[in-house]
């Protein structure tokens, strides 16, 4: 299938513990980019792994992978940069090869060793380039591993709110750490103003960690953001930490073309209505969600439209109740 087809991609994962759906656009509208930089993976609990290669929808069969295990990412090709999509892309191809891990040290060290791998090759081909990364590692017991690059998001969606999970690596982020700004000035810079601007990504590396509000360099090491460098406000939402799915929430996983709008909080705050919808398949909602965010971007004038992949996950219905579930017309 065609990615920069405007009906985008949804591709669901049945027989497996969780309910996983996922969409990738390169345009929501069909008249912005030409080009999709964002890539995604799903590895489901039989070890099946569907992602894009050429901007194209590749499955493949994992060897030797743990019944019940799965893996879900999105990744973002960094836009003002030349092999963005490739970034991702290679991404992707080592994190196939990374074997399923059970606990927060070993996806960490896989993916540090994974980050400086290709920090070394893309330097090596002169390429300054990089990606985002939100990855969850979803063991067949126990709860998800979190671990996050960049400004893609993960939010926690329930009939009553939209809360977000991660912290983006972003300037704002930067002048936090260094006390330069409080919570109320951070969310007005980070989750109401629209800024492409980042600090941190996988591959290329960080500046989040340079002492002063100016970084010399870009730091070839990832710079991760946890409860002993967070300010208070922030607190809890590190980098790369344990994340119990609920079964009364659905959890989003997006790249920033979801909410890369003039006023992005008057969709945000519109997901429970969307989404938080259990007789619904994850099929349907995305359905719903993307219908919103085109019309969005139309009423705004937020243009261009930026790349957009959006991944579903949701703890099944309870037994009995899937048999009542029906999706929106």
């Amino acid at each position: 299938m065609n990615i920069e087809n405007p009906a985008g991609l949804t591709l669901p994962f049945s027989g497996s513990p969780l309910e996983i759906a996922v969409r990738s656009q390169c345009s929501p509208t069909g008249r912005g980019r030409r080009e999709n930089q964002d890539n995604y993976l799903i590895v489901d609990g039989q070890g099946q792994a569907v992602f894009l290669r050429n901007e194209q929808e590749t499955r493949l069969q994992l060897p030797n992978w743990p019944p019940g295990h799965q893996r879900v990412a999105v990744l973002d090709g960094m836009g003002g940069h030349s092999h963005g999509r490739e970034a991702a892309e290679q991404t992707v191809e080592g994190l196939l090869e990374l074997p399923a891990a059970a606990d927060l040290g070993s996806i960490s060290d896989g993916l540090n060793a994974l980050h400086q791998r290709l920090h070394q090759q893309f330097q090596a081909a002169g390429l300054d380039t990089g990606c985002t990364l939100i990855l969850l590692e979803i063991p067949c017991d126990g709860p998800a591993l979190l671990f996050h690059v960049g400004d893609s998001r993960a939010y926690a969606i329930d009939a009553q709110q939209t809360q977000c999970l991660t912290v983006d690596h972003v300037p704002a982020t930067h002048l936090a750490l260094l006390g330069l700004l409080d919570g109320a000035q951070w969310v007005q810079q980070v989750h109401v103003q629209t800024n492409s601007q980042i600090s941190q990504a996988f591959i290329l590396g960080s500046t989040l960690g340079a002492p002063g509000l100016y970084a010399e360099a870009i730091d070839a090491e990832l710079y991760e953001l946890h409860d002993g460098n967070l300010p208070l406000f922030l607190r809890g939402l590190g980098d790369r930490r344990l994340l119990p799915l609920e079964p009364e929430r659905i959890y989003l996983l997006s790249s920033d073309g979801l909410w890369h709008l003039g006023h992005p909080q008057a969709f945000i705050q519109r997901w429970p209505a969307l989404l938080a919808q259990p007789q619904c398949s994850l099929e349907a909602l995305l359905d719903r969600l993307f219908a919103e965010l085109a019309e969005t971007i139309e009423q705004q004038h937020s243009q261009p439209d930026d790349n957009c992949t959006v991944i579903l996950v949701r703890r099944p219905a309870l037994s009995g109740d899937s048999a009542n579930r029906e999706d929106a017309q």
